[in-house]
């Protein structure tokens, strides 16, 4: 492996019921939006929640494996 490879893991909430399509060349293409929530502390102590939305593309024979997993 690269040693100049970042590996990203996030762990969230599904916003959206996933949607695929497929590319020209038939390639299935799945879109999906999760969120994470934060929560930091503020100078004064006190704390502050917010959400971190991300939205993702997945391609392949995969894609269409996880497509029906993904359902809120």
């Amino acid at each position: 492996m690269a040693g100049d490879l970042n590996v990203v893991t996030l762990v969230g909430r599904l916003t959206r019921d996933s949607e695929i399509r497929y590319s020209q060349k038939g390639d299935a293409v799945v879109r999906f939006s999760i969120a994470l929530n934060r929560r930091k502390r503020n100078v004064d102590g006190s704390w502050e929640d917010g959400a971190n939305f991300f939205n993702c593309v997945y391609f392949g024979k995969s894609a269409e494996a996880i497509n029906q997993y993904l359902t809120k």
